[in-house]
């Protein structure tokens, strides 16, 4: 892919990203990744929205396709030369995080590989990946690096904190 404009525009050169402009355009985020300056898109490719499932009833459900396309949005310019030996979570614009690794042979984004790295746009670098995120996932090299148990003591103690009802002081039980 040759830089064409903006990230938006460069995906629309390209021809292999129908699924996430269309989705883009019916979130109104298009408009966003067109003048936000300094983003890193992992742009899933047609092939990637085929394989995850039905598209149209992803484009049907708007503020989850919302969330999922902002979940491939970083609001930095990552490039993937200092991403090389690194690995660890990085915000999205869904406000959730996402592991890139650059570790292996591949470069990985969660799950996926990125096949194209860093195509230049005027506002930010896109990295085409094989698959679609999911969004609020946890993906193994998460639950390896942070076992799951860490999570669980800031759930546990809303439950009891929840029943309790302070007594009033006119009245006590008998």
């Amino acid at each position: 892919m040759t830089p064409a404009g903006d990230i938006v525009q460069t995906l629309a050169a390209s021809g292999q990203f129908k699924t996430f402009i269309k989705g883009l355009d019916a979130t109104n985020l298009t408009a966003v990744l067109k003048q936000q300056p300094h983003l890193t898109v992992l742009a899933p490719t047609d092939a990637a929205f085929a394989a995850y499932g039905d598209t149209a009833k992803l484009l049907a459900d708007l503020p989850a396709l919302q969330k999922l396309l902002l979940h491939h949005v970083i609001n930095a310019e990552v490039d993937t030369a200092k991403l090389k030996g690194a690995h660890g979570p990085v915000a999205t614009g869904a406000g959730d995080k996402v592991v890139l690794d650059g570790v292996g042979a591949t470069f990985k984004a969660d799950q996926a590989n990125i096949l194209q790295a860093d195509v230049k746009a005027s506002n930010g670098l896109i990295d085409v990946v094989d698959q679609v995120l999911k969004a609020g996932s946890v993906p193994e090299t998460i639950a390896d690096a942070a076992p799951p148990a860490e999570e669980k003591p800031a759930a546990e103690p809303a439950k009891p904190a929840a029943k309790k009802a302070p007594a009033k002081g006119t009245k006590r039980g008998h």
